[in-house]
């Protein structure tokens, strides 16, 4: 076998670890990871990021679940949150997923380095909120989870680039963001499958194996060990000091949306 199928395990133990430690799906992670391991597999389908998307979303399903088992066991999820604010994820997502089915591949990388270096702002930016500050009513939070959904189908995250920092500005403890923000990207994740099967499920010219966009080997070798470390990323983010992770996740996040540029700038 190729060792070059090593590396989905692999990028499954580091996706797997930081969901668990700063509750975000991992996408940002996987997907320009992922797109350079598929191009390493002779991979050269025009619709390769959209291929990254899908597949990186299908993983966080499983990364997402089993990080909110373990988040929930230490009482680190708000249920109330999570319960107005899903409804509103089901509706964004599926509305996501279309938008990725019919938008050209370079506006969605131009708009997945944007929300990187988004994500990676809002880690570095340690300013405290107004203390009277509170979470919005069930109506708001309904239009978050939409915005959540569609912008995290669109760039295949589960949610805590938004969800982590809004909850941390309505003056909800770190640790309860990270861990409600980890019981979002389950669902924000399974109907962004559905919007891909849905949408995407009879484009035809793929690579063997890649169903609605979504590569099965991928998915497979990356849940395999995603699903192990999630937990041990969570309880590490018990007993770690967060923000100084959270400086050092902002700044791979900054070199990936680097790379990804160049990127984009030699594709032109």
């Amino acid at each position: 076998m190729d060792l070059i199928w090593l590396a989905y395990p692999l990028l499954g133990c580091l996706v797997g670890f930081m969901a668990g430690l700063l509750g975000v799906g991992g996408g940002l992670i996987t997907v320009p990871l992922l797109t350079w391991i598929l191009q390493a597999q002779g991979f050269s389908h025009p619709d390769l990021h959209k291929i990254a998307l899908a597949t990186s979303t299908a993983t966080i399903a499983f990364t997402a679940f089993s990080s909110m088992r373990s988040h929930a066991s230490h009482n680190n999820v708000r249920w109330d949150v999570v319960k107005h604010v899903v409804p509103g994820i089901m509706l964004g997502t599926l509305v996501g997923a279309y938008l990725v089915h019919i938008t050209p591949v370079a506006p969605l990388r131009a708009v997945f380095v944007a929300f990187a270096f988004y994500t990676a702002y809002s880690m570095l930016n340690n300013r405290l909120p107004k203390p009277s500050r509170t979470l919005p009513g069930s109506a708001a939070l309904f239009g978050v989870g939409n915005a959540t959904g569609a912008l995290s189908t669109l760039i295949s995250a589960g949610g805590g680039f938004i969800s982590v920092p809004f909850m941390i500005w309505c003056n909800v403890p770190a640790r309860l963001a990270i861990g409600t923000s980890a019981a979002l990207g389950f669902p924000i994740a399974v109907f962004a499958v559905l919007g891909y099967l849905i949408t995407g499920w009879s484009t035809s010219g793929l690579p063997p194996l890649t169903y609605a966009y979504i590569y099965i080997p991928a998915v497979l070798g990356i849940a395999l060990t995603s699903v192990i470390f999630a937990p041990i990323g969570a309880k590490a983010a018990q007993r770690w000091n967060v923000a100084t992770l959270k400086k050092i996740f902002a700044c791979m996040l900054i070199g990936l949306g680097l790379q990804m540029l160049y990127k984009m700038g030699l594709a032109t």
